[in-house]
């Protein structure tokens, strides 16, 4: 075992001792890497104790944006979360567990998963816990030759699938399939449906801590992927994938639990409506917009992380190629139940709701981030300035009529200078881990810009 890994031996053994009973042969140590994909060693049951302690070393440096490059570092560890194991429901063989990674017996700084509990864990400090759901959408396609077609097989005709009762029915086989498996994990499923793309689904269960829900939303793309490839299909959570077509999102619904009263910090219903949130005419909490103001302060930064990949920008649009609006936020600002706008005050529950993130995210880096901001609006009470209820993508002048008012950034470039530039997201997660991240994108955005394609040709090869 490596050296200063704690693990409870016996509970370990009472684990292994209990998967086995149930049919479990093999425990998957899994990671994500700086863009949210899950690695993983794989171990026979009987190994289990000692995977707990660390026993399974990954070369990182080898990895994307895990720092340690070169042949000359030593391996770090993958240590697993006893809490997390989940055995998975289409193949009850395989049990996974999500791990942080450990470096010569500490938790290793540039880990996605050691970032969001340190976050997690200055809001334990003051008493708070960190409550987050997430909305995941996605698109389910089939291939026919070398085009991609929507999963029901059936062309839709009109201005939007959303919300059709046939192209839900058509996707039954494989929806009834997740749901089932969302629902017997204990998730709280409540809802799931056709969303605004041609074979695009939303699957909505309950929130919980943050790092649970990371943790959910990382097992759950991979049950997607999974699932999908038995029906035939390829799951898919690139933000936009077509051009004329709805991008995924992956709103984050964000509120603070008061650790003692258990009380929901953002809930006006059971405390005071602030002062600050009476002069804006709002039902809600000063900690709701102390809160967002933080949030709205370090927006730009924070789009590296909930808008990671050089595709999110081609969503992060007010229309584009679509028919309609995108309803994909394009303004940093807040208002109340405005889904126009950055942040959303719902009215139908007592959260924090951003709106520019996507399904490329990595969740215990967007979680993280947004975390450390709202806790530095709070603390500082800040002022998130005059909410803004109209449509924002057809008023005029609004910049004058925000205090944090900007346009969010337009490319992944812009984002990742941003977090670059932003000492405050430096100072919580470390020097080394912003230059990593930061070094990944400009790589990703490099890649993508410079190439030329075949419709960029075909325009203006002869246009001068």
């Amino acid at each position: 075992m490596t050296d200063n890994i704690q693990v409870n031996g016996e509970l370990a053994k009472e684990l292994q001792k209990k998967l086995a009973s149930e049919g479990v042969e093999y425990c998957y140590a899994t990671y994500v890497d700086v863009h949210g994909v899950s690695k993983t060693k794989c171990v026979p049951v009987s190994h289990l104790a000692h995977m707990m302690g660390g026993s399974e070393l990954f070369t990182v440096g080898a990895l994307e944006g895990m720092g340690l490059v070169g042949p000359h570092f030593d391996e770090c560890a993958a240590v697993p979360d006893l809490a997390s194991a989940t055995i998975l429901p289409w193949d009850k063989r395989y049990c996974w567990f999500a791990s942080d990674m450990h470096f010569h017996g500490q938790p290793y700084a540039n880990c996605s998963r050691v970032i969001l509990k340190r976050a997690s864990e200055k809001a334990a400090a003051k008493k708070l816990i960190f409550n987050l759901g997430i909305e995941p959408e996605f698109y389910v396609l089939r291939r026919e030759g070398d085009t991609l077609a929507p999963l029901q097989g059936e062309t839709f005709h009109g201005p939007t699938p959303a919300y059709d009762l046939n192209q839900i029915s058509l996707a039954g086989p494989f929806l009834e399939e997740l749901t089932r498996y969302v629902e017997g994990l204990g998730w709280g499923l409540y809802s799931f449906d056709q969303e605004g793309g041609h074979g695009q689904f939303e699957i909505d269960f309950g929130y919980t801590d943050a790092l649970t829900t990371a943790d959910r939303l990382t097992f759950f793309r991979f049950m997607v992927k999974s699932i999908a490839r038995k029906h035939g299909a390829v799951a898919s959570f690139m933000p936009k994938p077509f051009s004329n077509d709805f991008r995924s999102g992956a709103h984050h619904n964000m509120s603070l639990m008061d650790m003692d009263t258990r009380e929901n910090l953002f809930d006006a219903s059971v405390r005071p409506v602030g002062e600050l949130a009476r002069s804006y005419g709002l039902d809600a909490t000063d900690e709701t917009l102390h809160f967002a103001a933080g949030l709205l302060e370090h927006a730009q930064a924070l789009c590296a992380f909930t808008c990671p990949s050089y595709n999110s920008y081609k969503g992060l649009i007010a229309q584009g190629d679509m028919p309609d609006m995108s309803w994909a936020p394009v303004l940093q600002a807040y208002g109340r139940n405005n889904r126009s706008a950055m942040l959303r005050l719902p009215m139908n529950r007592p959260c924090i709701e951003n709106r520019a993130p996507d399904m490329s995210a990595n969740f215990y880096l967007s979680a993280a981030l947004s975390l450390y901001a709202g806790l530095d609006g709070l603390e500082r009470k800040a002022d998130p300035g005059q909410p803004l209820n109209d449509n924002l993508y057809l008023a005029r002048d609004v910049r004058s009529r925000g205090r944090n008012m900007r346009r969010l950034p337009r490319t992944l470039l812009e984002a990742s200078d941003a977090l670059e530039e932003s000492d405050f997201a430096r100072s919580v997660f470390g020097e080394e881990f912003v230059d990593i991240f930061v070094a990944q994108k400009r790589k990703e955005w490099d890649a993508q810009f410079y190439m030329v394609t075949k419709s960029e040709r075909d325009r203006f090869l002869t246009f001068v």
